[in-house]
């Protein structure tokens, strides 16, 4: 079998630390994610935002299937996906607090296909943009309903505002699955919430009124479900309460968006620390090893801010380099898809705080029509494949304690080296 077979093997099935194949709830032990019982747990998944849109439809309710198969058949653990579509064509929350009873069948799909696969999920719960409805929604329906609302902004501020966004959050947590009859609130497969897709507030530079929301908010989560996860699902930038940190910031405006990493992360209610990677886009210079540089500077920086200053696991929502963009090719791609994982390993192999990262994003054959640029598309990528694969059997090494107990001495010395190979040297042959 030789021993990555070995691995797998036995890594799949302890990978949640029950030989018979057990569902636990994921939580937090100091700064690791970890299983009920302790095992750590670690990530290593992928971002496909347009699941319930397609599990909507009976002509692509397929694809949602085909996904998570073709995660399942690299490793992948965790799938972050929308729990929000605000208005519009085929929207979940048609105005506030009115939902398509289809739609929100068509999320229980998803949920009851990722537990099928194994694949936990992480799912936002609103978006900072205008992509299905968003933070600029819900403002348009303050503003139908007569309040005086002058910037997008408001949205964090205002009373009535605020108040449909919570009672969608306690709509969301609050729902039994029409497939499970499990409530979502309770659903081991439900890895975390986030309370919102790359929140910023840029009339407010300070900070302060993101903060205010990001507290307020953590604390109406907890109070409907005090179990599952709470993330921010911020980019991660630095802002004003550590000015020491601001020269890692891509650029100058990222900076004065209203985010602010650690101080975001240090309200109460808020169990991990998340940030996005996209040098692509924030890095207005030509293609050279600086991205790279960056990308690694970038994820030191946040490993050792979320495990030294905040006591909390590190999670990269998102990560990917867009093919649309002609100064990058598929080797550079690839070599930036292996500078992130041999980053996370770095940490990962000495106990620090790096949790695992999310790739953006993954796509099955025959949606191509929906692609952003960043779709990796695994029949079309096989040198990828390879490295998503490696990734994953790396950090099932990692996190199933019996991969080594089951055989002791040579298993450990094979498994040192399987994590200290550069995962871009595996992407060949």
């Amino acid at each position: 079998m030789g021993f990555l077979g070995w691995l797998h093997k036995v890594a799949h099935r302890c990978r949640d630390g029950t030989g018979d194949g057990g569902w636990s709830m994921v939580g937090k032990m100091g700064n690791l994610f970890a299983l009920t019982g302790g095992q750590p747990f670690y990530v290593n998944g992928f971002n496909t935002y347009w699941l319930m849109v397609l599990a909507a439809d009976p002509s692509t309710r397929a694809k949602v299937t085909e996904v998570f198969q073709q995660a399942s058949s690299v490793g992948f653990t965790v799938c972050r996906t929308w729990a929000f579509s605000d208005g519009g064509w085929r929207a979940l929350q048609k105005s506030p607090s009115v939902y398509d009873e289809e739609v929100f069948k068509a999320l229980d799909f998803v949920v009851s296909e990722a537990s099928k696969y194994r694949i936990r999920l992480v799912l936002p719960l609103c978006n900072n943009w205008e992509g299905f409805g968003g933070k600029p929604r819900y403002v348009e329906w303050g503003k139908a309903a007569g309040l005086d609302l002058n910037s997008e902004d408001d949205f964090y501020s205002d009373t009535t505002v605020k108040g449909y966004y919570k009672a969608h959050v306690r709509a969301v947590l609050s729902r039994v699955n029409t497939f499970t009859n499990v409530a979502y609130k309770d659903d081991p497969t439900i890895f975390a919430w986030e309370l919102m897709n790359e929140p910023q507030c840029t009339s407010d530079p300070s900070g302060d009124k993101l903060q205010a929301w990001i507290e307020e908010m953590a604390e109406h989560v907890k109070s409907i479900d005090a179990v599952h996860l709470l993330g921010i699902g911020s980019e991660g930038f630095y802002g004003p309460a550590t000015p020491e940190r601001s020269q890692l910031n891509p650029n100058a405006l990222s900076g004065r968006v209203g985010t602010d990493f650690v101080r975001n992360h240090t309200a109460p209610g808020i169990d991990f620390a998340s940030a996005h990677i996209y040098p692509d886009l924030w890095l207005s210079h030509t293609v050279s090893d600086s991205h790279l540089d960056f990308a690694k500077a970038w994820m030191e920086a946040h490993i050792q801010d979320a495990g030294s200053k905040l006591g909390m696991p590190m999670l990269f929502g998102e990560f990917g380099v867009s093919s649309k963009d002609d100064r990058f090719d598929d080797a550079f791609r690839e070599a930036f898809i292996g500078a992130i994982y041999d980053t996370l390993l770095s940490s990962t192999g000495k106990g620090g705080a790096a949790g695992g990262c999310l790739l953006w994003q993954l796509f099955p054959e025959g949606v191509e029509n929906m692609d952003d640029g960043y779709a990796v598309v695994l029949a079309k990528s096989p040198a990828a494949t390879r490295m998503l694969a490696l990734q994953s059997q790396r950090l099932r090494a990692l996190s199933s304690r019996c991969s080594w107990k089951c055989r002791p001495g040579a298993g450990k010395r094979n498994l040192k080296r399987l994590l200290m190979e550069p995962a871009a040297s595996k992407t060949r042959g």
